[in-house]
């Protein structure tokens, strides 16, 4: 295979062998890829491969190969892109996680790669907690949708009914949402209400329960393995609340 000047984000690099980097990359037409970019640190017209080959802005790759491993063979910018900082940069750090390890390498993802450049620049943009979240959210949803891990937010899966805003129900990630009679045993009931609010695309208005949701549909397919990024987001608030005069509790993605 031999393409040139395909759209794409890179969403993890790491060290490999003598001055080269293994790279994964969410590329538009072939989806998440593992790329071999050999000479990082080699100067050459518009810069190094290490200051064109950043996270979270659109670039333009060159690559070849067989198997599952390709080898760069160019990269550009392909427009210039704004810098994130704070919770913004940890926000788009646990969303290029989950790509990462939700993806099947090699298998077009047209519309979640417009997505994803969507958010990014969402998150720019995005003033305040709340509005962070809201990204978030609404990122993951699509996510679960498009990857076929989505279930009906409009409709309980036992009867098919309209939720009730007065009803409790209960989530089941292979099924859906079922009314909620008696014990939880355990799991997590949610209120009607903020399940129309949901579905309606008025996560802000259910943030709580939506954050919950999306993590019990999520966690079958992410496995026993922590996602690191939440950690960080936890110690970076810990270490802001330190400084801070009052304590508010350590926030999460």
């Amino acid at each position: 295979m031999r393409v040139q000047l395909q759209p794409a984000y890179l969403l993890h690099r790491r060290p490999y062998r003598d001055n080269s980097d293994l790279l994964d990359v969410f590329t538009a037409e072939y989806g998440l890829l593992g790329i071999v970019a050999r000479g990082m640190g080699r100067k050459r017209r518009g810069g190094t491969l290490a200051a064109v080959l950043q996270p979270f802005r659109p670039i333009l790759l060159s690559f070849s190969g067989r198997g599952d491993l390709q080898t760069l063979t160019g990269a550009e910018l392909a427009t210039a892109a704004q810098a994130l900082h704070g919770e913004a940069l940890l926000s788009a750090l646990y969303l290029n996680e989950l790509l990462q390890r939700l993806l099947q390498r090699g298998e077009a993802q047209a519309q979640l790669f417009v997505a994803y450049g969507a958010v990014l620049e969402n998150l720019v943009q995005a003033s305040g907690r709340q509005a962070l979240q809201r990204c978030l959210r609404e990122f993951e949803f699509t996510l679960l949708e498009l990857l076929g891990y989505a279930v009906d937010l409009r409709h309980d899966a036992e009867q098919g009914r309209p939720f009730d805003n007065d009803s409790v129900y209960q989530l089941i990630p292979e099924h859906g949402f079922v009314p909620l009679h008696g014990v939880a045993d355990g799991a997590p009931g949610y209120r009607g209400a903020d399940l129309i609010a949901i579905g309606e695309g008025r996560v802000e208005d259910a943030s709580v329960a939506a954050k919950q949701i999306v993590r019990q549909l999520l966690q079958p397919h992410l496995g026993a393995r922590p996602v690191r990024s939440r950690g960080m987001f936890i110690a970076d608030s810990k270490a802001s609340e330190q400084t801070a005069p009052t304590n508010f509790g350590a926030r999460e993605y």
